[in-house]
């Protein structure tokens, strides 16, 4: 648990952060330190499951909590726990429908993997980055806490039939991928589990979007229109607008 006297910020990664899909730019890891410093706990929040995150991060801020799996993953001071699960009927059902349109996923455990897309998806640069995991059969993770799909006959009927079972649905139009957690899952549902009642966000997609509906202050990276109306402040895209942003937050922190 984080107590509310602690001054929280929240950071989405990829599109956010890190722009490559593999590293974060120098000068938004400045801006980050410059955070800490002003007595910030930072908070990465992520579609990527916590695996996946590390090796981005590279070591840094060590002592930052962790939500990966867009909420279905947390880890606080270095301790990997799953807190969502796919129910096993629906999930069942969903994977009749994956069947039925012919789709290639991407399915995280609390820790491994299972993947069936495509060898050359850009997806495959992002998972497992660190080595740290392994590539298993579905029926071999202990639990599915994420399902990504990466290539389908019909992505929109697939899409709607997630919803349909009840669980979180994230199209993502732009990359052609659909995002699945368990039931309401969310990064602003995981951090109110860990008792953030309060915090600043930055983020730049629709899995963002009630991250930064429900923050103190917050921050849209980049144009997504679905998040129009949303975000107090927009900054672009790019490393050095990023990192100006969060020095600005950083300097405006009262000092006690």
């Amino acid at each position: 648990m984080i107590t509310s006297s602690v001054r929280t910020t929240v950071f989405d990664i990829d599109g956010t952060l890190c722009f490559d899909g593999r590293s974060i730019d120098e000068r938004v890891i400045a801006a980050l330190e410059d955070c800490e410093r002003a007595g910030h706990q930072l908070v990465f929040a992520s579609a990527r499951p916590v695996r996946d995150l590390l090796p981005v991060l590279g070591g840094a801020f060590p002592a930052a909590v962790l939500i990966g799996g867009n909420g279905s993953l947390v880890s606080v001071d270095g301790r990997v726990r799953a807190r969502a699960e796919f129910d096993r009927d629906a999930f069942a059902r969903l994977l009749a429908e994956v069947e039925r349109y012919r789709a290639g996923y991407l399915a995280d455990g609390p820790w491994d993997y299972a993947y069936t897309g495509p060898a050359d998806h850009p997806i495959r640069g992002r998972v497992d980055q660190g080595g740290l995991a392994s590539r298993v059969d579905l029926a071999d993770l202990p639990a599915v806490v994420k399902f990504l799909v990466v290539s389908a006959t019909d992505m929109a009927a697939l899409a709607e039939a997630g919803r349909a079972l009840g669980m979180t649905v994230n199209h993502h139009l732009d990359e052609a991928i659909i995002d699945f957690a368990p039931g309401t899952t969310t990064k602003w549902e995981a951090l109110t589990s860990l008792g953030i009642d309060g915090y600043d966000a930055f983020g730049n997609d629709i899995n963002d979007l009630d991250l930064l509906r429900n923050a103190r202050h917050s921050v849209r990276v980049g144009g997504h229109p679905g998040l129009d109306g949303v975000a107090r402040v927009t900054v672009a895209a790019d490393p050095a607008a990023v990192a100006a942003e969060i020095s600005r937050l950083a300097a405006a922190t009262p000092t006690s």
